[in-house]
């Protein structure tokens, strides 16, 4: 798994890239990346057929815990990129949300 910090998601964002958001419901309405799609980390193996698995899927959380936590399925896609923590591309990227 590759790890990206903000300033490359905002370009990756911009290029078209998948963004999955693995946080619950509640937080995801509380804030987001626009685009993001939300899957809860603990549905995403139930919910792998939304997703294209041979482009690059980007995942991102509040602090990083549950986007790190996500290495283990990454066989399931051909490139998954951990995005670093939600809030801290909140304050670098505010344009974003």
């Amino acid at each position: 798994m590759r790890e990206i910090d903000v300033a490359q998601l905002e370009v990756a964002l911009r290029q078209g890239a998948a963004l999955i958001d693995v946080r619950e419901p509640a937080e995801y309405g509380d804030g987001h990346v626009p685009g993001a799609h939300p899957i809860p980390m603990g549905r995403l193996s139930d919910r792998l057929d939304e997703l294209d698995k041979s482009a690059p899927v980007h995942v991102i959380c509040a602090s990083g815990g549950r986007s790190s936590a996500m290495r283990n399925p990454s066989a399931a896609f051909t490139v998954l990129v951990l995005v670093v923590a939600f809030y801290t591309a909140a304050r670098a990227l505010p344009a974003l949300f």
